[in-house]
């Protein structure tokens, strides 16, 4: 029993040290990706780009308010795999693409994207990425609800040409997952503990699937349909600081909620974070930080014609 114990000791250690090594290179990775993009890159060679973008969405969500909810979603899962490069918007034949992984086969708001590709594509042919639409949907979206951009994008990414539904059951963190872990997995991709606490505010988003208005839990199974409970209590399909009053109040949903409250620094966060206007400050520099992910620029990548292929 003893020698079990010091076993466990043991990996506990180890795995503490890991996320100390990678946690200690996050701010490198992170100035490393932000290098190429910047506010306005389409000032010149598509001056409507971001108006195009944000009408088009706007009157989406307009008569279907969960497309925010769709947005931040398909953003996060496409930053999480490969960086922030639409590969999660590609398709495959053989339905090995990213949108085929077990994650990913409830996301929605495709036909929205191409919409927007659409529209661009008609001001402008073979300038805009699918990758900066997907970052500028995400903030249009959540932005609908308060009628002004509640964070400035950066722009310059270029599309990816690779899509694997193994790299996406490996990189996107599941809900199970315990503190420790959820730090590495940031950490890895250039993003610290802050950026954790913040953006585990898109739980109320992100692990749900909408069901005739409500939310369905998939905390055990993804794929079971059959609880349905509101994720945020209160709080409906708002994006706002909610989430955090429900976690203090233990009402977590997921693991990887809950586990948030385990960690002294994650748990004073959250107390902050209970604030409207102090999470709004704290989330529009995580999500532009998140949007660095691994980002194509320059001459790597390409522009795509259509967002759900490769250009032949």
């Amino acid at each position: 029993m003893q020698g079990g114990a010091n076993n466990k000791g043991l990996v506990c250690l180890i795995a503490a040290a890991a996320v100390v090594l990678v946690f200690a290179g996050s701010s490198g990775i992170a100035a490393a990706q932000a290098a190429g993009l910047k506010k306005g890159f389409y000032k010149k060679s598509c001056p409507k780009a971001e108006e195009i973008a944000q009408r088009v969405v706007w009157n989406r969500v307009a008569g279907n308010p969960e497309l925010a909810a769709k947005f931040l979603r398909m953003f996060f899962h496409d930053c999480f795999v490969r960086g922030c490069d639409a590969s999660v918007l590609l398709d495959s034949a053989s339905n090995t693409a990213e949108k085929n992984a077990a994650p990913n086969l409830s996301l929605a708001g495709f036909e929205v994207i191409e919409e927007v590709k659409a529209a661009v594509e008609r001001e402008c042919a073979g300038v805009v990425s699918c990758a900066d639409i997907v970052a500028l949907a995400a903030r249009d979206s959540v932005s609908y609800q308060y009628r002004r951009s509640l964070w400035e994008v950066e722009t310059g990414r270029r599309d990816g040409t690779v899509s694997s539904d193994q790299e996406a059951l490996a990189d996107i963190p599941a809900p199970t997952s315990t503190f420790p872990i959820l730090l590495a997995n940031f950490s890895a991709k250039g993003l610290g503990l802050q950026d954790l606490v913040v953006l585990s505010e898109l739980h109320n988003f992100i692990h749900i699937l909408y069901v005739n208005g409500q939310c369905r839990r998939n905390q055990q199974d993804p794929n079971d349909n059959s609880t349905v409970v509101p994720m945020d209590p209160g709080s409906s399909v708002s994006f706002d600081s909610h989430y955090f009053v429900n976690l203090k109040a233990r009402q977590g949903m997921f693991t990887s909620d809950a586990t948030l409250l385990t960690d002294g620094r994650a748990a004073a966060l959250v107390d902050k974070l209970r604030d409207p206007g102090v999470f709004l400050d704290h989330f529009k520099n995580s999500i532009k930080r998140m949007g660095q992910i691994g980002v194509l620029t320059g001459a790597a990548g390409q522009i795509r014609k259509r967002c759900n292929a490769v250009n032949s």
